[in-house]
């Protein structure tokens, strides 16, 4: 079931830290390196939640999209206003749950929802898994970079387009 929040009491942050408990050990081990294993984990949740709260839902327009099944956050993505549509970023599927689909499921919900809207991606070149799921749901390269929402470019990622289909 697809869950759009607009706010940060309408996301279950525990269940939430599961769908990206790779990402924050990898920015823990990054950013924290003289901590112990769980402090380092702790701490980039912490630092997650100030993103969200301090930046991500400050910003008009933004939406976190949520694949649950079960009471289960298994895949999530942030959607925020982007050039003439919207810029979907931080896809990711629990570990324990991927290559079943997910993703998949939650791009397509996503798209099914905001049908009159252009939606953007930056994806890097070398991420097979994350370029395919983007091509199934009908996605297309628009180019071999990506400019972020605060202007900075990297020439590892390519920009995909879904176009509106209105």
């Amino acid at each position: 079931m697809l869950i759009l929040a607009r706010r940060m009491v309408d996301i279950d942050f525990s269940n939430l830290m599961e769908v990206y408990i790779e990402g924050n050990r990898e920015n823990g081990d990054d950013q924290y390196p003289d901590l112990s294993e769980g402090q380092k984990l702790l701490q980039a949740e912490q630092d997650f939640y100030r993103f969200l709260t301090d930046v991500f839902f400050r910003t008009t327009g933004a939406v976190y999209a949520v694949w649950e099944e079960k009471g289960q956050y298994i895949s999530a993505l942030r959607l925020e206003p982007y050039r003439d549509g919207l810029l979907l970023e931080a896809l990711e599927t629990r570990p324990d749950m991927r290559r079943m689909g997910y993703g998949e499921k939650l791009i397509c919900a996503v798209l099914a929802h905001f049908p009159d809207r252009r939606i953007y991606s930056h994806v890097g070149k070398r991420n097979a898994a994350s370029l395919k799921i983007h091509e199934k749901c009908g996605f297309r390269r628009i180019s071999d970079y990506a400019v972020y929402i605060d202007g900075s470019v990297n020439a590892y990622c390519c920009t995909l387009c879904r176009e509106f289909s209105g």
